[in-house]
C-alpha cells in the first residue's frame, strides 16, 4: 500500500529527505512551501504533488513531516490541528521543539515523532535521533519512520531524554568538525602550502580517516595508535595537545552544548 509523505516546508533540510525517499515506490511525495519556485523544481525532479497550503496537505497524507523553522511551527501546527487524527502522524524536524509541544498544539490529536537529523543529511551522510516515545504510535508508524530518515544517512532510536545529549555531541558535531579543518588548513597555509592545496589536502585527510575508521576492524584509539610511532612525529604532536588538555577542552565544549540544549528546551 503507498503511503502518503507531506512535507511543509521544503528548504534544505526538507528537500535533502525527499531525495532520500524519490527512488522509493511506495511512497507518494506531497509537499508546500511559501516559495513556489522551490517546490515547482522538487516537483519536476522529483514528482512531488504539490499542495496549496498546509490544510490541503495534511487532509491528503498520512504522515507529515514538519520542516518549518521553529518559530513558525505553532502557527503551523495549530493551524492544521483540525484536520489530524490517530492515522496520521506527525514528524517534527525542528530543532529545540519537544514532543509535549506538539501534543498541546495538536489537542493531542495525533502520534507524534521528534526527528533531529545534523547537516550532513544536506549530502545523504545524517545523523539522525528519533524519539518513539508517544504511546499512540503504532507499531507500523514506530518502523516506518526510522525507515524514512535511514533515506539521509543512519538513523538512531532515542528517548527523549537523550537528545540533550545526542545535541551535544552529534546535532552539533559538524561545526566541532569543520572547527578543526578550519585549523588544520591554516596550519597547512602557515607552513607553507597553497590555501587550495592545504584546503583539498584537508578535506581529503577527514574524508579518508572517517572512511578508514567506518570500514577498520580496529576501534578509533587502535588506528590512532597505528599512526603514532615511538619517538615518532604524531607522538609530539599529541603530547603538546595532552599538555594543552585539548581532550578534556572538547569534551568541556560537548557538554558546553549540552547545557544550553538543556536550557532551550525549557
Amino acid at each position: 500500500m503507498t503511503k502518503k509523505i507531506g512535507f511543509i516546508g521544503v528548504g534544505n533540510m526538507g528537500a535533502a529527505i525527499i531525495n532520500g525517499l524519490a527512488s522509493r515506490d511506495d511512497i507518494q511525495i506531497h509537499g508546500t512551501d511559501r516559495r513556489a519556485a522551490g517546490l515547482a523544481e522538487l516537483s519536476k525532479k522529483f514528482g512531488v504533488v504539490q499542495q496549496e497550503t498546509a490544510l490541503d496537505l495534511t487532509k491528503v497524507c498520512d504522515y507529515i513531516i514538519l520542516a518549518v523553522k521553529p518559530q513558525h511551527a505553532e502557527a503551523v501546527v495549530r493551524e492544521i490541528a483540525p484536520h489530524l487524527d490517530n492515522n496520521k502522524c506527525l514528524i517534527s524536524i525542528c530543532a529545540g521543539l519537544n514532543t509535549d509541544s506538539f501534543k498541546e498544539w495538536t489537542d493531542n490529536r495525533c502520534p507524534v515523532v521528534r526527528v533531529m537529523p545534523n547537516t550532513p543529511a544536506l549530502v545523504g551522510e545524517s545523523v539522525s535521533a528519533i524519539c518513539l516515545d508517544d504511546q499512540a504510535l503504532t507499531d507500523e508508524m514506530k518502523s516506518f519512520v526510522p525507515e524514512v530518515f535511514e533515506g539521509i544517512g543512519q538513523a538512531h532510536v532515542l528517548s527523549e531524554k537523550q537528545f540533550d545529549a545526542f545535541t551535544g555531541v552529534i546535532g552539533s558535531g559538524p561545526a566541532y568538525v569543520f572547527y578543526f579543518m578550519e585549523a588544520m588548513i591554516e596550519s597547512g597555509v602557515a607552513l607553507g602550502l597553497t590555501r587550495q592545496q592545504s584546503t583539498e589536502m584537508v578535506k581529503g585527510l577527514f574524508l579518508g580517516s572517517a572512511k578508514l575508521a567506518d570500514q577498520s576492524d580496529h576501534t578509533v584509539t587502535a588506528l590512532r595508535e597505528m599512526v603514532t610511532s615511538p619517538g615518532g612525529t604524531t607522538i609530539r604532536a599529541l603530547m603538546h595537545f595532552d599538555r594543552k588538555s585539548v581532550r578534556g577542552d572538547i569534551i568541556d565544549g560537548v557538554f558546553e552544548s549540552y547545557l544550553r540544549s538543556i536550557e532551550l528546551g525549557k
